[in-house]
């Protein structure tokens, strides 16, 4: 990514951030075992990782209108009041065959 009017990219600006101890170990025991080559790489792919969850959730807050509607399709599936798929089709042929008379 390019600003308009400077020489540099976005990813050669450096960040300083503080760690507390116990990040700082837990990231440190990860590089040793192989998760991650180095504490930047750590750093990066957590938080790629949290962006991630929270776009996640921000999506599901989209679809909050649907809950009450699925929920009320659940109850009455639980009482029993559904069609099968065969049904479904069965009754979607017959409406077929009435409008082509």
């Amino acid at each position: 990514m390019h600003r308009a009017g400077t020489d540099f990219l976005w990813y050669k600006t450096a960040m300083s951030i503080t760690l507390t101890p116990e990040q700082e170990a837990w990231i440190k025991a990860h590089i040793a075992t192989g998760d991650f080559a180095s504490i930047e790489e750590a750093a990066r792919q957590l938080l790629d990782d949290r962006i991630a969850e929270l776009a996640a959730e921000d999506d599901d807050d989209d679809m909050a209108w649907a809950k009450p509607l699925v929920d009320e399709a659940r109850a009455a599936i639980a009482r029993g009041e559904f069609v099968s798929l065969e049904e479904h089709k069965a009754h979607n042929a017959a409406l077929l065959a009435s409008l082509k008379d």
